[in-house]
């Protein structure tokens, strides 16, 4: 992952995160307020040092439910402190008050209340982060530039290093299953976690070549435009001022391919980078499309929205901001920090 090439010339500072959990703080954004009245309590829950499926399992021995009953939106990581919301099936005559004393060794209840449905994977809208970087070294305008940049341009897109599994342990399953040197992994989650570290690959290979032409944030001829915050794309044949002041405005993105079966919805130019970014990766593709992955498109830029920092002391910087789910507080970094992809992770 330190390879992927930077948007801007070269990150700016060296530093170091994660030294305390404290250090990297992520508040998941629902996007809505509980219902109030239904079959399942809402859960707002702070952890420190410990990962949301060990939680969920904890809530779900405390419930005394199966742990698939368990609902969330998505993995917040371990080496962090991070509030994110569960929902537990409970009866309408459960005391939900009840709920606070389920809090346990490196997990705290702070909210509850009733809710009608379950949450489901990608439920939520956002995630607002605030990083402090430690022995911060690099030249403080030079920085200052960087992250102003950050702002008004946003950062590439990319998968974070997390999504690849351990020192990239899925991503070289999914290749030797791909080339046939190896097998599909047996459990069926693993198995789906090999098959996205495959395709973020793909992504992540087309997202480099644009960034190594200097387009990642342009409208090609030919472009699938992706809404922002969203899936939905359209097809641009000719790239108009109207369409450019979207883009402009953050409203719209260029993308690039989750591949899949199916066609890539790009033409023109835009396809011909995707083909030459993915010209040895047919036996990759091929195998996503056996396994029933549909196409699907994804931004290549990143906006980072509420964008704050300061200086706490001359070593240390702390950043605030928020970035749309599915999306990796990493891909900043990695504009900032030279040894960002070794510092940490964040989705």
């Amino acid at each position: 992952m330190a390879s992927m090439p930077l948007a801007r010339r070269e990150a700016p500072a060296h530093g170091r995160i994660r030294v305390e959990p404290e250090d990297f703080f992520v508040e998941e954004v629902l996007g809505f307020e509980p219902d109030g009245t239904g079959g399942h309590g809402l859960l707002v829950v702070e952890k420190r040092g410990a990962n949301t499926g060990w939680v969920a399992s904890q809530l779900a021995r405390r419930a005394d439910v199966p742990v698939r009953d368990i609902g969330f939106s998505g993995h917040k990581d371990r080496h962090a402190v991070t509030r994110q919301s569960y929902t537990v099936p409970l009866t309408h005559d459960f005391d939900i008050g009840r709920c606070f004393d389920w809090s346990g060794e490196g997990f705290t209840v702070l909210a509850v209340a009733r809710h009608g449905r379950k949450l489901r994977p990608g439920s939520h809208r956002a995630n607002r982060f605030v990083l402090r970087i430690r022995e911060l070294a690099g030249t403080r305008d030079t920085i200052e530039t960087c992250l102003r940049d950050v702002a008004a341009r946003g950062v590439p897109n990319y998968f974070g290093p997390q999504r690849f599994g351990r020192d990239g342990a899925n991503l070289r399953v999914a290749m030797e299953w791909a080339e046939g040197r190896g097998t599909a992994p047996r459990d069926r989650t693993q198995r789906s976690f090999t098959l996205s570290a495959l395709r973020s690959a793909l992504f992540n290979a087309v997202l480099a070549e644009r960034v190594r032409r200097g387009d990642w944030e342009r409208l090609l001829p030919g472009e699938a435009v992706v809404l922002d915050g969203r899936r939905s794309f359209f097809h641009a044949p000719k790239i108009d001022e109207t369409l450019e002041q979207r883009r402009r405005d953050f409203d719209v993105h260029p993308s690039g391919p989750l591949p899949g079966r199916g066609e890539s919805p790009a033409s023109d130019v835009a396809l011909e980078v995707e083909r030459e970014a993915l010209a040895s990766h047919d036996a990759a593709i091929e195998l996503l499309a056996r396994q029933g992955l549909e196409h699907e498109r994804r931004g290549l830029r990143l906006p980072v929205r509420e964008f704050e920092w300061h200086f706490d002391r001359d070593d240390e910087l702390v950043l605030r901001f928020t970035l749309p789910r599915g999306t990796f507080a990493t891909a900043l970094l990695h504009e900032l920090l030279a040894d960002a992809w070794d510092a940490g992770e964040g989705e």
